[in-house]
């Protein structure tokens, strides 16, 4: 571990190999902003030295608030999506009961196959990391969602289920081939018939939903001490020689992934982080893999063009028909291009899985997609300056109050101060008096005459 979390919703940062740190500050990451980003660079002595670990075997002597502790030790994020802090998702609350664990391996945007090749290779780890997520959620039911178009992983995890007899029931389900059907909303309906309310969660309906590649960390975490620190990503595209599945390093710079599959093919013509529908571009092939790169996708220019000039909308109503999530794509766009958020998020923005179908059929070549990531960035941005405003007003009034506190403090002390001196002097006073007193009394005492003796009687006279 070389960064401990900072806040809740955050896992601590893990070296990837052994070395030196070399550099601590901003670099550039592989976002849609294309901003930067606090990064940690090491250079590698080549040993790839781990730190040594003590695995535990048995995860069923663990209670769940230990596992959620190591899971969430081990950095483990949902490594399918947003890349949302694992051990979270783990603990809905006492009042959301969840009774069915959902492991998404629909996959369904096209040229990625990075959880289908992990699900091919190695699916008992997932078979594993299933009973320890099940374990840890209390349930007994867990259904792992696969497209049809994946035969190969449908039978290795059913052959790994055949050898597996402990309690608890995990059974594969194939779904019908259809995008977006990988959206963990639309999944949970496809499997459970269940709809995860507007702005709502899976939890609130009882379910928790995690990718194969975050269900296989989980068992390297538990089973082998192993912190998240490397993940499959498949390189591919017109643009590249030799397209595969690699096995990499957290913070691996991504052109020695081009590197690894034979470089560039003649007339590349960009690159993507992601598929060809929820992907965005890259600046720069010299941008880390994160935890949740799933694909690098390098294009020509004829197997995706590049973007035409946006055309006023029509108002045709195509990317109405084709949402997923039943919402009002025009809306969306006219409130977050004028920037009206509110009335954005009256129309539900947030529940926007951005899934590109709406940009995909827009006549006008509409960059739809790209506006509602806009207008959810600035919303997080508002709402991150408004909890630091208030942040700051809470400590200023913190501020003014102690002050008010300590003056009133100090107001009193001195009211105490002046009354025991008055209090003091008039005491001094008194005594002063009193010891005068008791002089003037000794003084008169001790001038009074003697009372008088019995006079003696005069002598005769005598005759001689």
């Amino acid at each position: 571990m070389i960064a401990r979390a900072e806040g809740y919703v955050s896992v601590p940062v893990h070296a990837p190999t052994s070395g030196r740190v070399i550099d601590i500050g901003d670099h550039p990451v592989p976002h849609p902003s294309g901003l930067s980003a606090p990064a940690i660079v090491i250079d590698s002595d080549g040993d790839d030295t781990p730190v040594a670990g003590e695995p535990h075997a048995d995860y069923r002597s663990l209670d769940p608030s230990e596992l959620r502790n190591r899971i969430r030790r081990a950095g483990i994020v949902g490594m399918g999506g947003a890349g949302f802090p694992t051990f979270i998702k783990m603990n809905p609350g006492p009042h959301k009961p969840i009774d069915l664990l959902v492991i998404n391996g629909a996959e369904c945007e096209p040229y990625i196959s990075c959880d289908d090749m992990l699900m091919r290779e190695r699916p008992q780890e997932i078979i594993e990391g299933a009973h320890i997520l099940m374990h840890a959620l209390r349930v007994s039911t867990c259904v792992i969602g696969i497209e049809d178009n994946k035969p190969e992983a449908i039978a290795a995890l059913d052959q790994a289920l055949a050898a597996d007899h402990r309690l608890g029931s995990i059974r594969v389900v194939a779904i019908p081939t259809l995008y977006p059907s990988g959206g963990e909303k639309q999944l949970i309906q496809i499997l459970t018939g269940r709809e995860v309310p507007s702005q709502g969660l899976p939890a609130d309906i009882g379910v928790v939903c995690q990718n194969p590649a975050t269900v296989a960390a989980v068992y390297h975490a538990i089973h082998r001490n192993e912190p998240l620190i490397s993940r499959i990503v498949t390189v591919t595209g017109a643009g590249v020689r030799e397209p595969a599945n690699l096995e990499v390093r957290i913070g691996t710079p991504m052109h020695h992934l081009i590197e690894a599959c034979g470089g560039y093919s003649p007339g590349v013509d960009r690159m993507l982080m992601g598929g060809p529908m929820m992907g965005f571009a890259l600046t720069s092939d010299a941008l880390p893999v994160i935890k949740t790169t799933n694909c690098l996708l390098a294009t020509t220019r004829e197997e995706l063009p590049p973007p035409q000039p946006p055309l006023p909308c029509i108002r045709c109503g195509e990317c109405v028909r084709v949402c997923p999530a039943q919402l009002l794509p025009q809306q969306l766009y006219w409130y977050a291009h004028a920037r009206d958020f509110d009335k954005a998020q009256d129309y539900n923005l947030f529940d926007c899985i951005e899934c590109g179908c709406c940009a995909y059929v827009c006549p006008s070549r509409i960059p739809l997609v790209q506006y509602y990531r806009f207008a959810k960035t600035e919303i997080w941005a508002q709402e991150h300056d408004r909890i630091r405003a208030d942040i700051a007003r809470q400590r200023h009034e913190s501020r003014q109050e102690r002050l008010e506190r300590e003056k009133r403090e100090r107001a009193e002390r001195l009211k105490h101060k002046k009354k025991a001196v008055r209090e003091g002097d008039d005491k001094s006073k008194q005594a002063a008096i009193q010891a005068a007193l008791e002089r003037a009394q000794a003084k008169k005492q001790a001038g009074a005459p003697a009372p008088d003796a019995a006079a003696p009687e005069p002598a005769p006279d005598r005759d001689d």
